[in-house]
């Protein structure tokens, strides 16, 4: 059969459907890139926020109706939103023949091979969910997924670059989280796991990898490995043919002296620290169910910039917490303009259901939460501008992503410190984009910027030795 995927959120959940891809490929199926060619349509869905939810629905039912108009015989739904409300999606959905969650990964093979269900409750009008299904007093736990070096997976991304999930779940309480219900207890996978499918993924042509799970840093304690993620980027150091390894998703709490010392000493690590840290006021980060204060964070970036010269630091922010005051807001911006992040992104609270925050009232109006949100990126701006004013004339190494959406003569690429998707780019003036296929680096001179992004001049052979 010919199988469809869209994968929605995050990367950890990329990753997911990458491996998914990658099974019912072993299994004899075609994937294509088609929607209306496909005999089976999967959807693995995201529910960490409710416009994350509202988008999850929305294309489940753009999909159902092509089991309506064209070829689809089968529709799947994966992810968190089906771990969160499967009966629901089943009941309301009456195109849906098969519900997976989380830990239920492997099963692809079977979804999309059975025997065509007769769904109930076809036809009854889809509505966006607010409360979660009660659970059964003698409802299993979570599945202990865990995919490994040796289950198959189709990289889905370009192909000088992948995500690589280091392990599962969480065990933290954020207030504002609804992901330990739905990806269980923090599980690592071996070092020796992690290296073999690094060293797999840079024979397929990878050269950058980028490190991902709930909390990275916390990589191998659940293991009673001290000191394991120092270890991991050691060994992934020497690894033939990458040439940055970058990580994602820190936890301040967790990061050490001697992660830090690896990513100073290691020099295919990228100088990067992405670190959420959702707020700085102290009474917002204990209703939060936060480690930390504003002074707290504030020493822990200055000990990640000493042990680190040249660190780039990307963070996270929330605003409009429950109870969050116009004092505690305006100790955030402080906060973001001593600082400096070289990243920032900026989300308005969403009050899920499932998490301790929902027993808050939600009591900060949402045109104030965008308001504030507006404001930090404003600020955010600035200082941005400001610091990349003072950048023009640095040399600089650039990896090429391949031509730019805008206009497909100008080549886009990244700066060690940009991660893919998420930060800002380089643009690259007077580059022959014959000759620099995705993946390569070229040495350039910035010489100046467009909004966030940086405009490169590469430099002639002879100056780039």
């Amino acid at each position: 059969m010919k199988i469809g995927f869209v994968s929605l959120g995050c990367p950890k959940n990329l990753v997911d459907s990458e491996v998914m891809i990658g099974l019912v490929q072993q299994a004899g199926h075609d994937v294509t890139a088609d929607a209306a060619d496909a005999d089976v349509l999967v959807v693995n869905t995201c529910a960490f926020i409710d416009s994350a939810k509202q988008e999850s629905v929305d294309t489940i039912l753009e999909l159902a109706e092509l089991k309506k108009s064209g070829r689809c015989q089968k529709l799947v739904v994966t992810g968190c939103l089906a771990e969160r409300y499967r009966g629901e999606l089943q009941q309301q959905i009456g195109e849906i023949d098969a519900v997976l969650g989380t830990g239920q990964v492997p099963d692809i093979v079977r979804a999309v091979a059975a025997p065509k269900a007769t769904p109930p409750g076809a036809g009854v009008p889809m509505r966006l969910f607010r409360t979660p299904p009660p659970a059964a007093a003698d409802a299993a736990p979570l599945p202990e997924y865990l995919y490994d070096a040796d289950t198959p997976r189709t990289l889905v991304t370009p192909k000088h670059y992948a995500y690589l999930k280091v392990a599962e779940g969480c065990d933290y309480t954020c207030a504002f989280c609804i992901i330990p219900t739905l990806r269980g207890h923090y599980r690592s996978r071996t070092p020796q796991s992690v290296v073999t499918e690094a060293r797999h993924l840079a024979d397929q042509g990878v050269r950058e990898l980028l490190l991902i799970s709930q909390d990275t840093t916390f990589f191998g304690v659940d293991r009673g490995e001290r000191g394991a993620l120092g270890r991991l980027l050691r060994d992934l150091n020497g690894v033939d043919g990458l040439e940055w390894i970058r990580l994602l998703y820190l936890y301040p709490t967790t990061i050490t002296d001697d992660m830090l010392d690896a990513m100073a000493e290691s020099d295919k690590v990228c100088k990067y620290i992405d670190l959420p840290l959702q707020h700085a006021a102290p009474g917002v980060l204990k209703r939060m169910k936060r480690p930390g204060t504003g002074t707290t964070y504030r020493r822990l970036l200055e000990r990640i910039r000493t042990r680190v010269p040249g660190v780039a630091l990307r963070t996270t922010l929330i605003v409009g917490f429950p109870g969050e005051t116009a004092e505690e807001f305006e100790t955030l911006r402080a906060f973001v303009q001593d600082v400096r992040f070289d990243h920032l992104g900026v989300f308005t609270y969403s009050h899920e259901e499932g998490t301790s925050a929902y027993a808050l009232a939600d009591d900060v109006p949402a045109r104030v939460k965008r308001q504030r949100r507006t404001a930090l990126m404003s600020a955010q701006k600035r200082l941005v501008q400001k610091a990349q004013r003072r950048r023009v004339g640095e040399r600089v190494r650039v990896m090429v992503d391949g031509p730019s959406p805008e206009h497909g003569l100008v080549l886009r690429g990244r700066l060690a410190s940009q991660a893919p998707d998420i930060d800002s780019c380089v643009y690259l003036t007077g580059a022959d984009p014959e000759a620099l296929v995705p993946g390569s680096f070229v040495d350039g001179a910035i010489v100046g910027s467009r909004e966030y992004d940086l405009v490169v001049q590469p430099l002639p052979a002879a100056d780039s030795e």
